[in-house]
């Protein structure tokens, strides 16, 4: 995307209506109730007809969050059936958090439309594309952000892309608040009850990084000292380069919700092995969330979490190690779950042409023979690989 591009882009949009969403999407973090007027605000803005917010995971799986304008059919249509026939799952796994993505970066759109995914449950529902976001994953799950666009507005392009990618890091460090505290659900009266409540370390913070609130799990790390600490009442990461980002940031919050950008998502606030933790910001200085910044004069609170590691998903492994493209991916996936050409083309909704097409150049890029070969290669040892 070239930065012409991307001014013009943001020349085109609505300042005032864009900060309006971007605090929406905070205001969110803290009631879920307001995420499916959220959506709607979002599709308008990047320009298509539905949005969901959404995780998958490896057994073919998953769950709808939130939704907008998908029809609640729909919806346990696709997660207890058509899941299992939708071509990008696959490759869906691949992709990088906050990485952007569409039907055409999985498959060829010639291919998708021969699908039975595409043809019982894409087009009924009047829909051409779906551009997506990882808002953050693991070796065997990932939640995404997707905005599904119609018939009628055709394939996502570059102004759509550019436009979710002003929205992405709000609506990550939102999804990723919100599943550590819901005020909404939240039997407490007031903010600091709520937080004492919680089991996730959280701090308020005023624009100099002092702490002017911090709940219980928030005491014991401290205590703990490995991770963060608090020098002279100003909290501060244990790591130097943490430390800056983390100061950077809260500098920022200051200035509001767009101010923040995508430097407050997930900050790593150790390298250590074995110590994973990561801090989301979250600004306090406009939309619903002032009042409860205001009262302890900060601005911005700060959610600390530990994270795993996971290895790598095997497929992903083999396919980076053989350079496979998305649709042989898909293939790959499918031999690893039912046997022989004519299930896999089933299991794919395509021709046994396409999936005898695609498992001969699978065969050419692994140097096997026989579906056998390709199971036992993927299943072995995936450190055996070059990641």
């Amino acid at each position: 995307m070239s930065w012409s591009f991307e001014r013009a882009v943001l020349g085109m949009v609505d300042p005032e209506f864009l900060s309006q969403l971007i605090g929406d999407i905070y205001d969110a973090a803290l009631d879920s109730s307001m995420w499916v007027g959220v959506l709607e605000q979002a599709t308008q803005f990047i320009g298509g007809a539905a949005a969901g917010i959404y995780w998958k995971d490896i057994t073919v799986q998953g769950e709808s969050h939130y939704v907008y304008n998908v029809e609640p059919s729909s919806v346990d249509a696709y997660f207890n059936k058509y899941i299992r026939f939708d071509p990008s799952l696959t490759a869906q796994f691949f992709f990088k958090v906050e990485e952007i993505y569409n039907t055409t970066n999985v498959l060829p759109y010639s291919e998708f439309v021969e699908t039975t995914f595409y043809k019982e449950w894409v087009k009924p529902n009047g829909w051409a594309d779906h551009l997506a976001t990882t808002l953050d994953k693991s070796a065997t799950s990932f939640a995404q952000f997707g905005v599904f666009r119609s018939e009628r507005q055709g394939l996502a392009d570059d102004d759509m892309r550019q436009r979710m990618r002003l929205l992405v890091p709000h609506v990550r460090r939102a999804v990723l608040i919100g599943n550590v505290i819901d005020l909404q659900k939240q039997k407490a009266g007031s903010l600091s009850d709520a937080l004492n409540a919680l089991g996730a370390s959280v701090f308020l913070l005023d624009d100099h990084c002092r702490i002017a609130f911090s709940n219980m799990a928030a005491h014991a790390l401290l205590d703990d000292a490995t991770i963060l600490r608090a020098v002279n009442n100003n909290l501060i990461a244990v790591d130097p380069h943490a430390a800056q980002v983390l100061r950077n940031v809260i500098a920022a919050a200051s200035g509001g919700d767009g101010a923040v950008g995508a430097n407050g998502v997930a900050i790593p606030l150790s390298s250590k092995l074995g110590q994973n933790w990561v801090a989301d910001i979250l600004p306090l200085t406009s939309g619903a969330r002032r009042q409860a910044g205001g009262l302890h004069s900060a601005v911005a609170a700060v959610f600390v979490r530990k994270v795993s590691m996971g290895a790598p998903y095997p497929i992903e492994v083999a396919a980076r190690q053989f350079q496979l493209t998305p649709s042989e991916v898909r293939v790959l996936d499918a031999v690893l779950k039912v046997s022989g050409v004519s299930k896999i083309a089933a299991a794919l909704g395509l021709s046994e042409a396409t999936v005898k097409t695609h498992l001969q150049s699978i065969f050419g890029k692994t140097g096997v023979r026989r579906q056998a070969d390709l199971i036992k290669l993927v299943a072995a040892d995936a450190g055996s690989f070059p990641g």
